[in-house]
């Protein structure tokens, strides 16, 4: 997806920096934490059990403790960090200090939403009691801080006690009364949605599952996902404001259905329209704004958010300017029509990469960086979650590396954990999407890395191994079925793009599985269909590759439908096939909403 070149495209918990340094005594006060030194920690000692605090994986302990009867012990999983958090009502401008003492491998100490500059502390090693103290200052307007702790990913238990945040509270009035109205509905065999009426005086909503607080929305309805089929759950909500949460409403149960060929449910529509929007440059399509974006798209990739430099982890979002783009929005106006297009139930992505935004994670201060950064820009325009379009040479493989079961290559291991921490952190709701090419995919049928002997080109099939770590996490897969060469398919036989046959037999392989490199002992395995959307250029001048409408049509036929399928044979039907993405919604503005209409003709 390049800028300059209408016919190509350009389509992740505080981490381990080499700034992080833990305390190794009590930070002094500031003047303004002085002047009212209060300990605004609600049980900071957990003498009281886990009250106050939101602890999915932690539990109290006797022993050992740093003082008094208990503390907190958490413990991480593969995929979780056991954070342990609670939101403290602050004094906007104004000085706050937080010390704890924690025990174990990697325990982190900080606070998000100061308003300013979020802070954190960590230890790698702590045998016995270690005190962390970090500072920060609030900003202007910030009421609401959030405290936590947690360890790191497969690391082991860690413990916590005499957590405290020192400096002024803030002011404080009546919690809301709890919701009324709570129902549970639309159960498929991954998620729930769960609706009430509003609490007067709320300004947000904490969602219960069997008693544990699994999210926090602003809205008076919500989808619960990554539920397990046939299974019963409990459900209930709390009203929130800057004065505390109210008691839970009535409990309400929902059992969600038999799993189906669909699996997982994503918040998205049964069949989904994927484009990307040109958001920070312009080209021959021109600039078509946010608002503009047609109710058709029910997922908008903004791109692109684009590093630094090649290998800083630092990705920026910058929007086109007005000189490039005339008529571009304003920030405010942009981030109303995010608002609009979530209300209206469409996910807003930022992608990041593209042809011109190269992206290697070459050193976990890179990762690191990666995440803070992107979370950054997810955290300012509010957006749903992340697609991750590498190209060029962002993603490939060391010599040596040959099983994209367990890789090993830095950049590869690097993106992946990155992509694991962003999930973890924003939770369920999080989307997830990749827009990898078909070298890096489908070509490792073929060849994968440099192969037994080197001499192989290092990228191919390098997408592999990520997609892999991530299938349980991955909302959509829409590999770019244009600026492609022939590949070989299933059936031995080599595939070039023109027509419905190319998009059939590469969508095949990902809903099939394919041996790696040839090899019967390392195959990749299939997609889910709701985890696949067919990726094609919305015209001629998008990219090499354009079909007509009657050959998108053929396609979604023979592979949902098994009609149409001309001379190559699929080894499946999918009628749960979650749809088309393109590239992109600007050149589909630009070719009159042609592909987005076939679309709509098509799933109605």
């Amino acid at each position: 997806m390049d800028r300059s070149r209408p016919h190509a495209r350009r389509p992740l918990a505080v981490l381990l920096t080499a700034t992080a340094v833990a305390a190794a005594g009590v930070t002094a006060l500031t003047p303004d934490a002085r002047a009212a030194d209060a300990d605004l920690a609600r049980n900071g000692g957990f003498e009281t059990g886990l009250d106050g605090w939101n602890c999915p994986a932690g539990a109290t302990v006797t022993s050992p403790v740093h003082s008094g009867a208990s503390a907190l012990k958490a413990t991480p999983a593969g995929s979780d960090n056991a954070r342990c958090a609670q939101t403290v009502t602050v004094k906007p401008d104004s000085a706050y200090t937080l010390s704890g003492y924690v025990r174990g491998a990697y325990v982190y100490l900080g606070a998000s939403g100061t308003g300013t500059t979020d802070v954190s502390t960590w230890t790698q090693s702590a045998p016995d009691w270690q005190k962390l103290t970090t500072t920060f200052r609030t900003g202007p307007s910030t009421t609401r801080v959030t405290i936590y702790t947690h360890g790191w990913y497969g690391t082991g238990a860690y413990h916590a006690d005499d957590i405290t945040l020192a400096g002024p509270g803030g002011e404080t009035g009546q919690p809301p009364a709890p919701p009324t109205g709570l129902t549970a509905s639309g159960a498929t065999s991954t998620s729930v949605t769960l609706s009430w009426s509003p609490a007067a005086g709320a300004t947000s909503y904490a969602v219960y599952r069997d008693g544990a607080r699994i999210r926090t929305v602003t809205g008076t309805s919500t989808t619960v996902t990554g539920l397990s089929p046939s299974t019963a759950y409990a459900f209930q909500v709390a009203a929130l404001n800057d004065a505390g949460e109210s008691a839970r409403s009535a409990t309400v149960t929902a059992t969600t259905s038999a799993p189906d060929s669909g699996g997982g449910d994503s918040g998205l529509p049964e069949h989904a329209l994927v484009g990307y929007l040109h958001a920070s440059f312009a080209n021959g399509s021109g600039y078509t704004r946010l608002a503009d974006v047609p109710d058709s798209w029910d997922v908008i990739d903004l791109a692109f958010g684009e590093p630094t430099s090649v290998t800083s982890g630092d990705i920026r979002f910058e929007r086109c300017p007005a000189t490039e783009c005339p008529g571009v929005e304003s920030d405010a106006e942009f981030k109303a029509a995010i608002r609009a297009k979530q209300a209206a139930g469409k996910k807003v992505l930022i992608s990041i990469g593209g042809q011109n935004g190269q992206v290697r994670l070459t050193t976990t201060a890179a990762r690191d960086t990666f995440v803070s950064s992107v979370s950054r820009i997810i955290d300012e325009y509010g957006l749903d979650g992340l697609d991750i379009d590498f190209e060029g040479h962002s993603l490939s493989l060391d010599t040596g590396d040959t099983d994209f079961r367990n890789p090993k290559t830095p950049v590869i291991v690097n993106l992946i954990s990155a992509l694991k921490t962003l999930k973890a952190k924003y939770g369920d709701d999080f989307v997830l999407t990749m827009a990898p090419e078909t070298f890096f995919v489908q070509l490792g049928h073929q060849f994968y890395g440099s192969g037994p002997w080197g001499g192989q080109d290092p990228r191919a099939g390098a997408y592999l191994p990520v997609i892999h770590a991530l299938r349980d996490d991955l909302t959509l897969l829409h590999v770019q079925d244009y600026n492609s060469g022939p590949i070989m398919g299933l059936d031995g036989q080599y595939h070039s793009m023109g027509g419905a046959d190319f998009h059939i037999a590469m969508t095949d392989m990902l809903l099939t599985g394919f041996p790696v490199a040839g090899d019967a002992n390392h195959v990749f395995p299939p997609l889910r269909p709701d985890q696949v959307a067919i990726g094609m250029p919305a015209t001629v001048n998008a990219g090499n590759g354009h079909v007509s409408p009657a050959e998108v049509v053929k396609t979604l036929n023979c592979l949902t439908r098994n009609t149409d399928c001309g001379s190559y044979r699929t080894h499946g039907t999918w009628p749960s096939l979650r749809g088309l993405m393109t590239w992109s919604i600007n050149w589909d503005r630009f070719g009159g909403w042609e592909f987005q209409r076939t679309f709509d003709g098509y799933f109605g």
